[in-house]
This record gives C-alpha cells, sequence and structure tokens, in this order.
C-alpha cells in the first residue's frame, strides 16, 4: 500500500523544535476561574446558534444561562473526547511506529510531543468543566462522542475496507487542519470568564503547531501511497471533512431538552437553525485550508477525486 516518500524528497522542519519551552504542558500555568462574579460570561452568545431562536430567546435569564453553560460545556467536552481517541489513537501509531506507512524518525519524535500535547490539552478540558460546574451551580449533562467516532469509522471502513491504520491517520489529518473561528475569536473576547479565554489561547497556541506538523505529516504520507491507496483516500477525505464540521445535533437537542423544550419545539430549533445549505457553506469555508492542502498535494488530480469532493460540496 505504502512506502518511503520519493527519492529526493526534503522534509520540511519541525514545527515543534522548540517543543521543550514552548508546549502548553511545559510552560503554561493551571488557569482557575476567579472572576465569575464580575458580569463576565461563559460563552459568547452569538456562537451558540440557536440562543437567537424565538423558542430559545423567550426562555426565562435562568434557562437561557443554563443552555450558554452546557454549550460551553460540550465545547471542551468535545475537546477533551477528540483529543484523547481521534488525535491520541493516531499519534500513538505514529509514535510508536505502528502504522502501515512508513514515518520518517523525526515525524515519530514529534508524534511523541503531540501525544504529551493532547493529553493535557484533554485534561485542561475536562478541568475547565469541573470548575465551572462548582462555579454555577449547573451541572453538565452526560457528553455523547460515540456517534461521532462511529460515523469517523463507518466512513473509513467503507473507502478504505483494507487500508489498516491510514484511516486513523487520515481522520487525525482532517481534523488537524480545518481552521475554524473558535480558536481565533474567543481569546479576543474581553467579556468572556479569564478561564476560558486563557485555555483557549493556550490550546491555539499548541494546535498552531500541530496544524503545520499534520500539513507535513499529509505531504510525506501522500508521496508514499501507491495508486490503489491514492484512489481510496482521495474518496474517504471529503466525507471525513464533512463529517468533521458536522454540528453536534444530538447535543443541541440534549441541551434544549434540559431547558424544558418538548420534542416537537427541539425538532424546530434545530431544522431552523440549521439548514442545509447553510450547514453546506459554512463546512465548505471553515474546510477551504485543508481542501487547499489537499489540492496542492495533488489529491484533486485524480479522476475520481474532484468529483468527490464535488459532491461534498467543498469546492
Amino acid at each position: 500500500m505504502t512506502g518511503l516518500p520519493p527519492e529526493g524528497y526534503a522534509p520540511a522542519e519541525s514545527p515543534l523544535t522548540e517543543w521543550y519551552e514552548r508546549a502548553g504542558v511545559r510552560a503554561d500555568p493551571r488557569r482557575i476561574l476567579d472572576d465569575l462574579d464580575q458580569g463576565r460570561v461563559l460563552f459568547p452568545d452569538r456562537l451558540v446558534p440557536y440562543l437567537a431562536h424565538p423558542l430559545v430567546a423567550g426562555l426565562t435569564p435562568a434557562l437561557r444561562r443554563q443552555v450558554v453553560a452546557r454549550h460551553a460545556y460540550q465545547y471542551f467536552a468535545f475537546t477533551a473526547h477528540f483529543e484523547m481517541r481521534v488525535v491520541n489513537r493516531a499519534t500513538e501509531l505514529i509514535a510508536s511506529g505502528r502504522t502501515d506507512v512508513s514515518c520518517l524518525g523525526s515525524l515519530r519524535l514529534d508524534a511523541y510531543k503531540i501525544y504529551c500535547d493532547e493529553a493535557y490539552h484533554a485534561l485542561y478540558s475536562f478541568d475547565v468543566i469541573q470548575q465551572l460546574e462548582a462555579g454555577t451551580g449547573i451541572p453538565a449533562l452526560p457528553y455523547a462522542f460515540e456517534p461521532v467516532l462511529s460515523d469517523l469509522d463507518v466512513i473509513a471502513a467503507k473507502c478504505m475496507p483494507c487500508a489498516g491504520t491510514l484511516p486513523y491517520l487520515l481522520q487525525v489529518v482532517v481534523f488537524e487542519t480545518l481552521v475554524t473561528s473558535l480558536l481565533a475569536e474567543l481569546p479576543n473576547d474581553p467579556d468572556l470568564v479569564a478561564l476560558v479565554r486563557d485555555t483557549v489561547r493556550d490550546h491555539a497556541r499548541d494546535e498552531g503547531r500541530h496544524h503545520a506538523y499534520f500539513t507535513r505529516f499529509f505531504r510525506e504520507l501522500w508521496a508514499g501511497l501507491d495508486l490503489q491507496a491514492r484512489d481510496q483516500v482521495a474518496t474517504a477525505l471529503p466525507q471525513l471533512i464533512v463529517r468533521s464540521l458536522r454540528p453536534d445535533y444530538h447535543g443541541v437537542a440534549e441541551v434544549l431538552r434540559a431547558a424544558g423544550l418538548a420534542e416537537p419545539q427541539v425538532r424546530d430549533v434545530l431544522h431552523d437553525t440549521y439548514p442545509s445549505d447553510r450547514v453546506r457553506q459554512t463546512g465548505r469555508e471553515q474546510a477551504a485550508h485543508s481542501v487547499r492542502l489537499f489540492r496542492s498535494a495533488g489529491v484533486l488530480d485524480l479522476p475520481r477525486a474532484h468529483d468527490a469532493f464535488a459532491q461534498e460540496g467543498l469546492i
């Protein structure tokens, strides 16, 4: 299926060269909730899409506060699960050399560093949830990550039935090269509690280096794939992108139910807040950097690839 990159291929310099000095797990302090009584918010209203829906806008201030708090909890719960169960599932394979692709030694060493980073991101994401729960008195709802993981693995099984560890590597490449607005917006919002603002800022700094690492990793991965594997990868990537960017309908529904909305109301909020054309447009915008990476690597040069990306609305 795969081999080493072609002769003469020159890998880029590692983005984690200064990891020992710059990584959050090495340099950042534990962030503490200490300004909740100063009128700060847990999450910006503008970034909770369903909060403006008439059925949610009409809730009491206390219930709306619960909605915002639980939206914040879900943001950090997703991060904790994703880092441990998607990113570190792949980085452990890369670090230990247990992949079906040949990785250069520098990529393996950096994978160990990223494994440490992501475990720390998961730890402080859970820490944030617990601190916010204690500070607000609003309990978090159980968070179900299994639908996300199951969908990703189903796509891999359908598109790459005999691909071994390759699907896990593609999943992490897709997630780590997507560019969403939250990591850029939240650290600069002065109305946020410092715990949320500073934690997301810490995360964003590390993720910038991870983004560069997985961009480099994919280029070397793609360079070593044979034609059959490339064809499978090219058709799997757009589906993985779309699934990665899908709104968390299940999580939103649970928040709405906990706020007292009946099932027909929950369905109306989801339908009105996330129309398919808007979800498609948002996904195309957030996937633009990943699509540019795959185009520049030559993925879209394959006969079936362009149609697969177009079918998912990504180009």
